[in-house]
C-alpha cells in the first residue's frame, strides 16, 4: 500500500510506465509488448521474502485455455485461475500440479448511474435490486464454475477479518425470481421500458471462465424478468479497462476486486466511495452517497477494529440496498502449476507466491 516511488517517475510518469522501478524481490529487464515481461533478480533487496529463483518472466496469453496447455506440456511453469473448460478436471489431472481452496476475490455486477433508468433513484435501485434477485447465484457457482466459486453474500469475501453475513437488505443478494419480477414492474410503473431495450452484460473475453458466467447470467436476468438481453464480449482486459474508465461502457458489467490488504475496508472505499468516483479510483460506476461515506470516515477514525467492522457492516446495509455493484461470488484460489515446479502454492490474494517457485536448471 504504500510503496515509494524513484526518482525516475516524477521525471518522466510516461517513461516510467514502460521501464518500472520498484524495491522488491525483483526488477524490470524488458517488455515485448502483448507477449512478456521479463524481470530479474534483484541483488539490492534487502528483504527477508528471499526470491528461490533467478527471475520470471510473465509470459501474456489472449486465452487462458492455451496457458492451460504450456501447464499441461511443461512449457509454462505456473498461473493463476484455470479455464472453464478445465475446472471439472485441473484437481484430478496428473500432468498439472492444482490449487483449489477459499480466496479474497469477488466478482460482481456493475452498472453506472448515469444510464437512464438505471440512475441513482428509486426507479434504479428497484432495478438494481430485480436484476439481483434474478441471479441463481449457487447454480452459476456450482454448474457453471464447478465448485471454483461461493455464491456472495456481502461485499468482502469470507477470508477477510471482520467479514459478516449480518448485513442489511442482504435479502437483495438471494435468488428470489418472483419478487425480482414484482420490483421490475414497480419499476416500470415509475417509467416504461422502451419496447426495443436489451440490457447487455459485458466482460473481458481473454478470461474464458466469464463467457460461460454472463452467458448464464444474461439467461437467467432474461428468463426471470422477461426482458431481452445479451452477453457482450470485449476481446482483451486493456480494451475492456479502457471502455470502462472512459465510461463507455453500458449496460452492465463485470466488476472483480482482489483486496490490497486483508481488511472489509478495502471492498468498499476504493470501490464505492464518492472520493474514488469520477476516474479518482476504482470507484466506475460513480457511485456517490453520503450516508455511506461518512460511515467509512467514522470508521476510518475508530478505536479498534471491533468498532470499524460494525460500522463497515453498516455500510455493506446501505450498498445492499442501492447495489451499485451486485456482488455474484467469491472466487477460491485457484491455480495450476507444471509437474517441473517445487514450491507451488497461492497467496490469500489469489495470487501465486513466485519468489517461492523454482524449476530445475536448463527448464
Amino acid at each position: 500500500a504504500f510503496s515509494p516511488l524513484p526518482e525516475s517517475f516524477y521525471k518522466d510518469p510516461k517513461a516510467f510506465g514502460e521501464h518500472p522501478v520498484g524495491n522488491g524481490q525483483y526488477k524490470f529487464k524488458s517488455w515485448e509488448h502483448n507477449k512478456s515481461i521479463q524481470l530479474v533478480r534483484n541483488p539490492d533487496y534487502k528483504g527477508r521474502f528471499k526470491p528461490r529463483n533467478g527471475g520470471i518472466t510473465f509470459a501474456i496469453y489472449t486465452a487462458t485455455d492455451a496457458a492451460y496447455s504450456d501447464i499441461q506440456a511443461g512449457n509454462l511453469d505456473v498461473m493463476e485461475n484455470v479455464p472453464a473448460s478445465a475446472s471439472k478436471t485441473f484437481t484430478t489431472d496428473s500432468t498439472v500440479q492444482a490449487y483449489n481452496k477459499p480466496g479474497s476475490s469477488i466478482a460482481a455486477v456493475a452498472i453506472h448511474g448515469n444510464q437512464e433508468h438505471f440512475k441513482e433513484d428509486e426507479e434504479g435501485v428497484l432495478r438494481r435490486q430485480a436484476i439481483s434477485m434474478s441471479i441463481d447465484r449457487e447454480s452459476i457457482c456450482k454448474k457453471v464454475l464447478n465448485g471454483t466459486a461461493s455464491p456472495a453474500k456481502s461485499y468482502s469475501a469470507p477470508t477477510i477479518p471482520g467479514y459478516s453475513t449480518d448485513v442489511e437488505n442482504a435479502g437483495n443478494l438471494k435468488y428470489n425470481p418472483r419478487k425480482a419480477k414484482e420490483l421490475w414492474e414497480q419499476a416500470n410503473k415509475i417509467s416504461p421500458m422502451p419496447g426495443q431495450f436489451k440490457l447487455t452484460f459485458s466482460y473481458n473475453a481473454d478470461e474464458t471462465s466469464y463467457k460461460s458466467v454472463y452467458r448464464a447470467v444474461a439467461n437467467m436476468v432474461k428468463t426471470n424478468l422477461g426482458i431481452d438481453t445479451e452477453d457482450v464480449p470485449v476481446p482483451t482486459f486493456q480494451e475492456y479497462r479502457q471502455a470502462i474508465t472512459a465510461r463507455r461502457m453500458k449496460g452492465a458489467f463485470h466488476a472483480g476486486w482482489t483486496p490490497d490488504y486483508p481488511s472489509v475496508e478495502n471492498y468498499l472505499k476504493p470501490i464505492y466511495d464518492s472520493e474514488s468516483a469520477d476516474a479518482k479510483g476504482a470507484n466506475d460506476t460513480d457511485y456517490k452517497n453520503p450516508a455511506f461515506d461518512g460511515l467509512i470516515k467514522q470508521a476510518a477514525k475508530a478505536s479498534g477494529d471491533q468498532e470499524a467492522n460494525k460500522l463497515y457492516i453498516k455500510a455493506q446495509g446501505i450498498l445492499a440496498h442501492d447495489l451499485p455493484g451486485i456482488p455474484l461470488y467469491y472466487l477460491n484460489r485457484t491455480g495450476a502449476a507444471s509437474k517441473q515446479a517445487k514450491g507451488f502454492q497461492m497467496s490469500w490474494q489469489n495470487f501465486p507466491v513466485y519468489s517461492d517457485i523454482s524449476v530445475p536448471a536448463g527448464k
